[in-house]
């Protein structure tokens, strides 16, 4: 289906958002149309768009959408129960769901269980569903929300859970800023500089990367920990790793997106006054992983927000030279570190996906911490 037939027949004038690759004609057709405007908000998290969805229809009376992918139905439990919920205060919201790791259909290991559940999850949270797929006709999709509509005016949610390929836009956007460092060069350059310490990285194409390079280095996979899911974790991984391993400097690589998912995260590590630690946000103030549309990390400060949540030595870098330098500085710093380094957006078309079961990385990574 077009989307914009799909944006048509939904009638919502406000989105809100998380970006999700299976959601990217929606995704880009919303920043071509509308930008990030009154009418279209990326947020945080999914929480955070569905309390954003809340505060519109308060002012409005008029049902909002959420969009996000399935992975971030966990955020929006609570909102959903304890805010929109017809028992509380009743708030109508449309969800639209890119469902990832649908059964039958391959997908990474992070996605098979959310998959299986994102039906049921949202069905026992009192969401109806309609599934759209690539065969579902207009007249469906607007007979579903006829019927919606009646719920909608009662204050429920109702969800549209978008199969792979059931969405299409024709029109090309184009993702790019000024910064000069792909993530790729300057996750080579961490593993250069960090030797035999652990790495928790992030999810998306940071992990892929760091896969990769170990490939091309020969070296392994022992001292990384892929965060392949849970994404805005990995600092709090890390973090729980260096509490019980104070012989190790261990390194955390974060994207600008997931920083910001979790962004309390940084309070407690800051607080935490962990000297074995460094917090590496690698900023190209994109959601790059699903399709590169815009995070706020290029309009805020992460190092005076580092610097406020405690962090005792704080660095930015945004060339080759001064990456090395600061890198460098963190290795033998004896202070919780926190790194921002500005990236460009882009990434090898041939990146590949690591060949090792999560349960593997798992092992091998407890393995070579008990060295």
């Amino acid at each position: 289906m077009k989307v914009e037939d799909f944006v048509e027949i939904l009638g919502a004038d406000f989105y809100t958002g998380v970006p999700d690759s299976q959601l990217k004609p929606l995704c880009n057709y919303l920043i071509n149309t509308y930008g990030i405007s009154e009418k279209h908000v990326i947020a945080a998290n999914e929480g955070n768009c569905t309390a954003l969805a809340a505060g519109y229809h308060l002012a409005t009376g008029k049902v909002p959408v959420v969009y996000m992918q399935n992975s971030g139905i966990g955020n929006i439990i609570n909102p959903v129960a304890s805010l929109l919920n017809d028992k509380v205060y009743a708030i109508p919201c449309i969800f639209v769901v890119g469902w990832r790791g649908e059964p039958g259909i391959y997908d990474e290991p992070q996605h098979i269980y959310q998959g299986e559940v994102t039906v049921r999850l949202l069905e026992d949270m009192g969401i109806e569903v309609f599934v759209l797929s690539k065969d579902t006709e207009e007249k469906e999709l607007c007979d579903a929300m006829t019927k919606f509509s009646e719920k909608l005016k009662l204050g429920k949610n109702i969800a549209i859970v978008v199969r792979k390929g059931a969405l299409s836009y024709d029109a090309k956007i184009e993702y790019k800023n000024a910064n000069e460092m792909k993530r790729e060069e300057i996750i080579r350059q961490i593993v250069s500089v960090t030797c035999d310490d652990p790495i928790v990285s992030t999810t998306g194409k940071a992990s892929r990367e760091l896969f990769e390079i170990r490939e091309q280095n020969g070296q392994g996979h022992k001292h990384d920990f892929l965060t392949v899911g849970s994404m805005g974790h990995s600092s709090s991984i890390a973090l729980g790793i260096a509490m019980n391993k104070l012989n190790q400097k261990v390194w955390c690589i974060d994207g600008d997106g997931a920083a910001l998912m979790h962004m309390g995260a940084m309070a407690v590590v800051g607080s935490s006054n962990q000297k074995n630690m460094v917090h590496i946000v690698i900023n190209n103030g994109a959601h790059e992983t699903v399709g590169g549309m815009p995070t706020v990390a290029s309009k805020i400060d992460l190092c005076k927000i580092a610097k406020g949540c405690g962090y005792d030595n704080v660095m930015c870098a945004s060339n080759v030279e001064e990456l090395d330098k600061v890198l460098k500085n963190a290795k033998k710093s004896n202070e919780l570190c926190f790194i921002e380094v500005k990236a460009a957006i882009g990434a090898r078309e041939n990146l590949g996906r690591p060949t090792t079961t999560a349960i593997e990385n798992k092992d091998a990574f407890m393995e070579f911490l008990k060295e």
